[in-house]
């Protein structure tokens, strides 16, 4: 493990700048956590493990989720969605060995699971567990003061409802923790787990077309995540916005024949958060004012507005619903970050068992993110017997 002279994350960092005891960790800056280049105008939050690719479905697609298909992961990227899953009961497991470029303990393990109540109403339960490898804690002297291990998690709730045979809507409760050192303290400051709790607001709409002979769906999608309260590591008046984030999604599916299929996905996400500003302005806004001051608070105006915008597109192949192919490309601005990448995966159903692959290639040459891996397990079942009455027409 590489020790870095600094603080712990950025979570944090206000905080720990008034110890007088040095931190020696892995990460320098949230934005490294996800791969974006802290030298940028990016867009700090605590808990930014909340906004990374969990499954290697998506991961294989560019970070793609909104609109696409139904499946075990919806509760993630659209829980609206969740309704319209073909089988009854069904889980997935993910793993995803991050920042592996650069350090070799630590990871992100996703699990969640759906259960059908009826052709119009659906729930779903999962965990997200950030595994932050383990830090050292040393005085100023250099002597050895212990060490931890960091780590995060949340844990979602989900209610899909058709509306519609083609509109549905669904909802996310999510409690968050985050425990980053403990309880380690320093001098007269003390650090203390962080924790908040959070929704998630959605919809869907899919609609079968019949397209030059073959049978076509389009589909839309919007959702609001993590729409909750601040979290703070200290006091009250040390608090960070978690990552409230807009999402919206469009796929389009085609059916060539009975054995080919081929899907395009398009999401387009921005932080529903303050912008950077020169003064500390920006940590004083509650979190409605956080939300809707995040369209027009950018110091650039309406252009760095846009460049907060990251736009994700891929493309899923099915052959006979048994082999997938993907492949993707996640595009963000260089004054936002500059994380630019293309993703590769495979898929394989067989009877109720189903597995991923993802890979990710990017841009740049000794990137964090460079060989990220992303696995995933599927198991789906249907009930002996169930009623298919509908009261949606």
């Amino acid at each position: 493990m590489k020790y870095i002279s600094t603080i712990i994350l950025g979570a944090i960092v206000i905080f720990f700048n008034s110890f007088t005891t040095t931190l020696y960790a892995q990460i320098t800056d949230p934005s490294d956590l996800t791969g974006a280049d802290d030298d940028r105008r990016v867009i700090n939050t605590a808990v930014p493990f909340l906004t990374i690719t969990p499954d290697a479905r998506a991961g294989g697609m560019g970070d793609v989720g909104a609109a696409t298909s139904a499946d075990a992961n919806s509760v993630y990227w659209n829980p609206a969605k969740l309704v319209y899953i073909e089988n009854d009961i069904g889980f997935s497991l993910s793993y995803t060995p991050w920042l592996g470029k650069i350090i070799n303990d630590m990871s992100i393990s996703y699990l969640s699971g759906y259960y059908k109540l009826s052709e119009e109403q659906a729930i779903s339960l999962s965990m997200k567990y950030f595994n932050l490898g383990e830090i050292y804690f040393t005085s100023e002297t250099g002597a050895d003061e212990g060490n931890f291990n960091p780590r995060e998690f949340a844990i979602d709730a989900a209610y899909s409802r058709k509306l519609t045979q083609n509109l549905s809507i669904g909802v996310a409760g999510r409690y968050i923790h985050s425990n980053l050192t403990g309880s380690y303290t320093s001098g007269s400051a003390s650090a203390q787990p962080g924790n908040s709790v959070a929704a998630d607001l959605a919809m869907y709409y899919n609609k079968d077309l019949l397209l030059s002979g073959s049978n076509s769906n389009i589909a839309l999608a919007a959702v609001i995540s993590n729409i909750g309260s601040k979290l703070t590591y200290s006091d009250e008046d040390n608090k960070d916005f978690i990552p409230t984030n807009l999402r919206l999604g469009t796929a389009f599916t085609t059916n060539f024949n009975p054995y080919n299929s081929l899907t395009f996905g398009l999401d387009f996400n921005k932080l529903l958060v303050p912008s950077p500003q020169a003064d500390s302005s920006a940590s004083d806004k509650t979190l409605l004012s956080g939300i809707f001051g995040s369209f027009s608070d950018a110091q650039g105006g309406f252009s760095e507005e846009l460049k907060e915008v990251t736009i994700s597109a891929g493309l899923e192949y099915w052959y006979n619903k048994t082999f997938a192919a993907r492949a993707g490309y996640f595009y963000e601005s260089k004054d936002k970050g500059n994380r630019k990448y293309l993703t590769l995966g495979l898929g394989f159903r067989y009877q109720v068992f189903g597995i991923d692959f993802a890979y990710l290639v990017p841009s740049q040459q000794e990137h964090p993110l460079a060989e990220t891996l992303r696995f995933t397990l599927l198991f789906n079942f249907d009930q002996a017997s169930k009623d298919q009455k509908s009261v949606v027409n």
